[in-house]
């Protein structure tokens, strides 16, 4: 069960996080205006919430973690929303960063 909150809270930061970047690039780079940017930095605030609840207690092992699902999760939020296609170095790497994320928060201790 703290395994399953866990991978759902880092899905949960992951939309938040690239999903307020992306808002925030639409608003500016897109021209999209303030709205787009406004809630871009929202979002982005409301993912330093969701990390805080994660089960593990350290922070640096939390974060480090999460950037693995950042990478993975950026490659398929373009792929959805901007038609991004990745090659294969993306994939593995991609790959490489999730066993990454397995290891670092899963591993036995």
């Amino acid at each position: 069960m703290v395994v399953a909150k866990s991978i759902a809270l880092f899905a949960l930061a992951a939309l938040l996080e690239i999903g307020g970047a992306w808002l925030v690039w639409q608003g500016v780079r897109e021209h999209r205006g303030w709205v787009w940017i406004g809630a871009g930095t929202v979002a982005l605030g409301a993912y330093g919430f969701v990390a805080a609840f994660q089960p593990d207690a350290n922070f640096g092992r939390v974060l480090a973690a999460y950037g693995g699902v950042f990478i993975a999760g950026s490659l398929v939020w373009g792929m959805v929303a901007d038609g991004f296609r990745p090659d294969r170095w993306d994939v593995t790497g991609g790959l490489v960063c999730m066993i990454g994320v397995g290891l670092i928060m899963y591993g036995p201790r």
